[in-house]
């Protein structure tokens, strides 16, 4: 396959090319991760018979290189326990309100209703919670819990719905959380009885004579295999930022960051393998874009500015959203603003772009505009001043004048920062991880869930939304699939 092909879609193999199969299941379940880990395990919750199919050595993927923090909310006992009311109703306003343009109500708000279940599902299968509450941020660096890890507290979004954490970080003990998550999920799914098949590459679907998924061919050592799914394919091979074409073609601003949170088979194949399918790709330019300005935590004080001396985002907005619009809208060429009094060592490091005594030296050696830099932060002053912030409502506490010389622009352009970003467009998908063509007619016997999918989040990402998607979705496309097998089973 050329490098050109590699950002297209996959061709399929019709039935009658199929000189016979190698093995076959009730539900075949591409990628091992958190999503298919789960789509396996729900799929054997209904007895089918479950093959999932790992193109590396063992499972895990991404998933096991994360935080660890699953977004769950709508009153987990970790919430309760914490002493911090939810609900349904409120976790999907933030929601509807934080995920879009392009939000997918239904998924919303099935997840929103259903989020507490889903809590108790994990912990079933091993999962560990502590019930403690650490604070704020994406990634906790003890064994506690419950934390906000989204935009919650800021603007708009706290006048929209009620604040609450949501961030349910799993209990670590010698290693990351993502590793804590996936070990237990994998201990669970061969507790189940599924066949796990390891080293295995998945290339393409096969597909009968009605455009039907009946199955998958792979290549183990070297050797083309065929392996039939009676009831489905699920789909969740993780998402593309790993493939260069790909990401050229929808998302070519992501190339600007530096660090790809993904592992080796995040190249968009599942993808790819659904489009040949004739499933349409949606939102692929939606990524989680994280600028990591936030720690130490008072570093929210200082004024983040464009490359023209001017703010574009109220500061305490969670770091993914500053991210999105610091790239999107600014083209990455952005600064943190701090004077002596609130300067500390942001972690991790970047460099000083510029030092000035004065606003107006500041500004000369940061190549502003003239004029530019002073009129932003004098304004901000005035207000700041008395704790207000009335252009762009950055939460009070994290509200002070800047007047402390020498003053400092932190370096957070993508030339220098590290800024890190993994994608979230992908197939398009029912409630139940029905595959959809571009018409939305369900293409029969394929199912997806994960970052092969398009899913709870469109923009504004919080942090533990990739994982709680991947796991909520990935067990209703592995049932679906399983119901699908024993319908068929009925129908002979």
């Amino acid at each position: 396959m050329s490098r050109r092909d590699m950002g297209r879609a996959a061709a399929i193999r019709p039935l009658r090319d199929v000189p016979g199969w190698d093995d076959e299941a009730d539900v075949v379940v591409v990628g091992l991760g958190a999503a298919g880990a789960c789509g396996a395990l729900a799929a054997r919750s209904v007895d089918a018979d479950v093959l999932a199919l790992e193109r590396a050595s063992g499972g895990g993927g991404t998933s096991a290189m994360s935080t660890g923090q699953i977004y769950l909310g709508g009153g987990t006992p970790i919430q309760e326990k914490c002493g911090f009311e939810d609900s349904p109703e409120e976790m999907y306003k933030y929601l509807m309100a934080s995920c879009g343009p392009g939000e997918d109500e239904p998924k919303i708000r099935l997840f929103c209703d259903d989020c507490v279940e889903h809590f108790h599902w994990l912990v079933a299968q091993g999962v560990p919670f502590k019930e403690t509450f650490y604070g704020d941020g994406s990634y906790t660096p003890t064994d506690d819990c419950l934390s906000y890890s989204g935009s919650e507290l800021a603007w708009p979004y706290r006048d929209i719905a009620m604040p609450a954490p949501r961030g349910h970080t799993v209990q670590q003990e010698s290693i990351e959380a993502g590793g804590m998550l996936m070990r237990r999920l994998l201990e669970a799914v061969e507790r189940s009885g599924t066949r796990i098949q390891v080293d295995t590459l998945c290339e393409t679907l096969v597909v009968d004579e009605e455009r039907r998924v009946v199955g998958v061919v792979a290549k183990v050592e070297g050797v083309v295999r065929h392996y039939r799914a009676r009831g489905g394919v699920v789909l969740a091979a993780g998402g593309f930022i790993n493939n260069r074409e790909m990401v050229d073609r929808y998302a070519p601003l992501l190339r600007k960051c530096k660090m790809r949170l993904a592992c080796d088979g995040d190249d968009g194949r599942g993808i790819r393998m659904g489009m040949g399918a004739g499933a349409e790709a949606m939102r692929m330019e939606t990524a989680s874009i994280v600028l990591p300005f936030t720690v130490p935590k008072g570093l929210i004080r200082g004024v983040m500015v464009n490359r023209q001396g001017q703010r574009f985002i109220n500061e305490d907005a969670y770091q993914t959203v500053v991210g999105e619009a610091a790239l999107h809208a600014q083209g990455g060429q952005v600064y943190l603003i701090l004077d002596d009094a609130i300067f500390e060592r942001p972690f991790p490091p970047t460099e000083i772009a510029a030092v000035g005594e004065t606003f107006e030296e500041l500004e000369r050696e940061l190549g502003a505009p003239e004029g530019s830099l002073q009129q932003t932060l004098e304004l901000y002053n005035r207000h700041a001043e008395r704790g207000e912030d009335p252009v762009f409502h950055k939460d009070s506490p994290y509200v002070v004048p800047l007047v402390t010389p020498p003053f400092a622009a932190l370096d957070y352009t993508t030339d220098t920062a590290i800024w890190a970003v993994f994608t979230m467009g992908g197939l398009r998908t029912t409630t139940e991880g029905e595959a959809l063509t571009p018409d939305g007619e369900v293409i029969t016997g394929l199912y997806a869930a994960g970052r092969t999918t398009s899913g709870l989040a469109a923009q504004g990402y919080s942090s533990g939304l990739s994982l709680a998607d991947g796991t909520f979705f990935g067990r209703r496309a592995g049932r679906a699939a399983a119901a699908r097998a024993r319908d068929q089973e009925r129908g002979r």
